[in-house]
């Protein structure tokens, strides 16, 4: 007999399985070359980030890239969480420096430059230990060309231990500060309690130790026009923007900037974010086996649900409309479960057809 079951949508179509390390992040470049990253949280991990080439993952953009040298930490990445396709020719590179969310290790922490055209390093950014803090784990980027005479970069700070924040990055001096540091709207929402697989998600180690599991400030988004930014906590539902415009408004004293945050309402718990060219922000909702679009007038609707999406992670819009997103499994790491790795392979990156471009934000 038949009974009542819950409803799936939307074409979900594989990309490349992983059989290996747990990626996630992708972006998709504007020639539609795929790149992808693993960060180093207990996998083995042969390189942290690769280009999808014929099937193939091939180190990015050298096999020597890949390797660290403790003696000089801003050479080599170590353990990368996020790359992202600028539209423009520039891949960007951010390196936490920080496997298994330990402190950063000093003068590691950076933002890599990639020349696409050449596969070169063309310029590496790295941090004052007042912008990487102890507890700082960067997670996300955003570029935008317009913004000063070479670039801004915006970036999260998703730590588990510290203050949230964002990170703003001149790309022409190299100077970087803090915003919104330790604020409501890059903090951990404290009523916020993660259901995942039908499961309370907690942290639960080897020795039957069970604690919430918090992670401040994570996805973020940058509007097509670059003039409002987008970002989302981890441990939250909410949906929170500021304009660019007041980032950079002297008269605004930094701990006034928070009274500037818009709270966009509930859109699901995301981990990562990506804009359309007509301003449409999709999300994930790991919650949900789902990806949400945020339309430009504030409404929200599901594109597809479908229980193959086991924690979309990252998500990138490519020249052919589709977008792309990694799904890790990230919830049954040992860590939630007293040690034991829950995970199935492959994990996998799909994607679905959304007839849109990608913003351009440059």
């Amino acid at each position: 007999m038949n009974y009542p079951a819950e409803k799936y949508f939307g074409k979900l179509e594989q990309v490349h399985a992983f059989y290996d390390e747990m990626p996630t992040g992708v972006s998709v470049s504007e020639t539609g070359r795929i790149f992808i990253n693993f960060p180093k949280w207990g996998d083995e991990v042969k390189s942290t980030v690769v280009e999808i080439i014929d099937g193939e993952l091939i180190p990015y953009p050298s096999k020597e890239a890949n390797i660290f040298n403790i003696d000089a930490p801003d050479e080599g990445f170590l353990s990368v969480q996020s790359i992202v396709a600028d539209g423009k020719g520039t891949l960007w590179v951010l390196d936490t420096a920080a496997p298994n969310f330990d402190a950063p290790i000093i003068g590691g922490a950076k933002l890599v430059a990639i020349d696409l055209a050449t596969n070169k390093i063309r310029r590496t950014y790295t941090f004052t230990k007042d912008v990487v803090l102890d507890t700082t784990y960067l997670n996300d980027v955003r570029v935008d060309l317009r913004r000063g005479a070479e670039g801004t970069a915006y970036i999260t700070d998703s730590s588990i231990t510290g203050p949230g924040a964002l990170i703003v990055l001149d790309l022409s001096t190299g100077d970087a500060f803090r915003i919104l540091n330790g604020e409501h709207s890059t903090s951990v929402d404290p009523e916020f309690l993660p259901k995942v697989e039908g499961q309370i998600l907690m942290n639960r180690d080897k020795t039957g130790k069970v604690s919430p599991w918090q992670v401040a400030a994570d996805g973020i988004a940058l509007s097509p026009d670059g003039k409002v930014l987008y970002f989302c906590p981890l441990s939250s539902r909410h949906l929170y923007s500021i304009e660019t415009d007041l980032i950079f408004d002297k008269n605004i004293k930094a701990n006034d900037l928070e009274k500037h945050v818009k709270d966009w309402g509930e859109k699901g718990a995301s981990d990562g974010m990506a804009t359309a060219a007509d301003g449409t922000i999709y999300a994930g909702d790991y919650e949900n086996n789902s990806i949400r679009s945020i339309n430009p007038d504030g409404t929200m609707e599901t594109i597809i649900h479908d229980p193959q999406i086991l924690w979309p992670d990252t998500l990138s819009i490519g020249p052919d409309k589709y977008l792309y997103f990694t799904s890790n499994q990230l919830q049954r790491q040992s860590g939630f479960h007293y040690g034991k790795d829950l995970r199935e392979k492959p994990y996998s990156l799909f994607r679905v057809l959304i007839e849109k471009e990608p913003a351009n934000q440059n």
